[in-house]
């Protein structure tokens, strides 16, 4: 069997990682700075109207905006490598500082909505697989997909307005009670709208999948096999097909990270949750250009290392992909 050497393997996504967030870096510095708008009113408010030239260019040398871009850039990563991202145009803090008040509130609705999205669309996959082409599997195909096209927005405004503004029943934003940044209880109310719209947004497309691939494995050749032996549907839909999914499975759950975290950006911003979301449309909003560069860079490392760690588990846990590869480098090796 013939193996591609672990540190070449290895030593090859770190570099295209390292590449592709210098990558990143370089497009979010030009772009943002290019972008119409004045960062100075982040920093300075209301008072840069009253600026006099003299006094607007004093200020711009003072946060480095009167050079060049690519100058400005260099400076940036030097800084960066010495561990200094600058200070928050808005907050007039350390950019991690901004951002590490914020990342909690953001792990804790990503992350609880992750799990419940895959746990859930698991069983619900499972179960419409269970069910192929009877009504409950037809009725919750439907309902799903009408589920998963209504926009993230659209929704929250929806159950804003139904239990926040009429039944008055749960909050409407924020992450807490002003004062109750410690009680759990309160914490977990504010956390049921924003869970609901990522939940519910996101469940039906990775069940659908799951149901997918169960169904594409029910029909193949060894199952039939496998039937005509006597074996039970729930042996062969458990021990079988779908522990041959799982890498696939696995690799759906890394790649959908992003897709996750865009929607909780989302759903952060319509219901004012202080969170990194929230943060990055302030950031943009108010060109407030160290705290959108770690924002940006933060959220791009996530979508590589998410793309990648997929592709190590398709190659190295799917047996068909190993097959595949091996029978590629015996090709190589036999043309060399």
């Amino acid at each position: 069997m013939i193996r591609k050497n672990p540190f070449v393997y290895y030593g090859q996504k770190l570099l295209i990682f390292i590449l592709s967030v210098l990558l990143l870096s370089v497009v979010v510095f030009y772009v943002s700075r290019l972008a119409p708008g004045d960062p100075l009113v982040s920093y300075y408010g209301d008072r840069v109207e009253k600026m006099s030239v003299e006094e607007r260019r004093w200020a711009e040398d003072k946060l480095g905006l009167n050079d060049p871009i690519h100058v400005q850039y260099v400076r940036w990563v030097e800084n960066a490598l010495e561990g200094n991202f600058g200070i928050s145009y808005k907050y007039k803090m350390d950019v991690l500082e901004v951002i590490g008040g914020r990342l909690a509130n953001t792990m804790i609705l990503g992350g609880v909505g992750f799990v419940l999205i895959f746990v859930l669309a698991l069983g619900l996959g499972i179960f419409c697989a269970w069910h192929e082409d009877n009504w409950l599997d037809r009725v919750i195909c439907k309902v799903g997909t009408i589920t998963s096209c209504i926009p993230e927005f659209w929704l929250s405004l929806v159950l804003i307005l139904i239990f926040a503004v009429n039944l008055r029943w749960l909050p409407s934003s924020g992450a807490y009670s002003v004062g109750n940044k410690d009680d759990i209880l309160d914490r977990v109310v504010h956390l049921i709208l924003p869970m609901t719209v990522t939940v519910v947004n996101h469940l039906w497309y990775y069940a659908y999948m799951i149901r997918n691939k169960l169904l594409e494995e029910v029909r193949t050749e060894y199952v039939l096999l496998a039937k005509s032996k006597g074996l039970s549907k729930k042996n062969i839909l458990f021990k079988h097909c779908l522990r041959n999914i799982i890498p696939s499975y696995l690799s759906i759950m890394a790649i959908s990270v992003p897709h996750i975290l865009g929607g909780t950006y989302i759903v952060e911003t319509v219901f004012s949750y202080p969170g990194i979301g929230t943060l990055s449309y302030e950031s943009a909003r108010y060109q407030d250009y160290n705290l959108l560069m770690i924002l940006c860079i933060l959220s791009g490392i996530v979508v590589i290392l998410c793309n990648m760690i997929a592709q190590v588990i398709n190659e190295r846990i799917d047996p068909r992909m190993r097959e595949n590869e091996i029978a590629e480098t015996s090709e190589v090796t036999n043309v060399g």
